[in-house]
């Protein structure tokens, strides 16, 4: 199998199952001198709870979650086209999918004998509803490998759930092109302010991952430690036992001797 199998399988496990099943491939990999592919197996994190719902989602509910990423294509278009009406009708349909995949996502946890949390399923709606905003995120969900549940707030039809309607106005054609060029510096400010906050974001899960991969790493050293301090606390244990018993016997061994010597000069004399 290559990384890819084996993320696959890993990503589709109970996150209590996670663990070891990814200790089991690494070990395969290094017995089979495959240094690289159990670097790369035991660099994937386990999954939150939430995570994992979102990736069963995709695993056994996949034309639904086919049909809510065409929504969000659908959704972006009508943001780029300012189009109200389009994205009145598109927010209303976009709640009640994701609604009901949230109880999807709890009626499948149930089935796999998990309880899902009301915070998790927030994070389940949470993960889709960023879905949604940016074709990024869509195509990580689409992938069924999250970590953790994604995030958006940026600018897009997450944060704005409708565009009202321009209303009616009287002007000249000057007046409107005007407008117009308010409208577009406005929004191009905005996409600017948007990219910027995403790359902030994603610049900060970086440093989030990396900090738990550090403490996973971390981890298993105390773990380690703690294994060989066992060890020679044991072997500490047997070397006082053994010193005890020779001091018994070197008490003996000299009550004998002295013994002896006693039975000698009572000869001699």
């Amino acid at each position: 199998m290559d990384l890819d199998d084996i993320a696959d399988e890993l990503y589709g496990l109970d996150p209590g199952e996670f663990t070891a099943a990814r200790k089991e491939y690494v070990a395969r990999a290094r017995d089979a001198g495959d240094r690289e592919l159990a670097a790369g197996v035991g660099r994937l994190r386990k999954p939150t709870v939430s995570a994992w719902l979102v990736n069963l989602l995709v695993r056994e509910r996949p034309e639904e979650i086919t049909a809510l990423l065409g929504l969000g294509e659908a959704l972006r278009t009508a943001q780029r086209q300012l189009s109200g009406a389009e994205l009145r009708r598109l927010s209303t349909q976009r709640r009640r999918v994701i609604g009901a995949l949230e109880k999807t996502a709890s009626r499948l946890a149930a089935e796999h004998g998990r309880r899902a949390s009301e915070a998790a399923l927030r994070e389940v709606g949470q993960t889709l509803h960023a879905a949604l905003a940016e074709a990024e995120l869509a195509e990580q969900v689409r992938g069924g490998r999250l970590e953790t549940p994604l995030d958006y707030s940026g600018f897009g039809p997450v944060g704005l759930s409708v565009v009202p309607p321009a209303p009616e106005r009287k002007g000249t054609g000057a007046d409107d092109i005007e407008e117009a060029e308010r409208t577009r510096r406005a929004l191009e400010a905005a996409v600017a302010e948007a990219e910027t906050a995403r790359n902030t974001a994603d610049e900060a899960r970086s440093v989030a991952e990396r900090a738990r991969a550090a403490v996973e790493q971390l981890d298993e050293h105390v773990a380690r430690l703690r294994e060989e301090l066992g060890r020679v606390e044991h072997q500490r244990e047997f070397a006082r036992r053994t010193a005890r018993t020779a001091d018994e016997d070197a008490a003996k061994a000299e009550e004998a001797a002295q013994q002896a010597e006693e039975a000698v000069r009572a000869l001699q004399g």
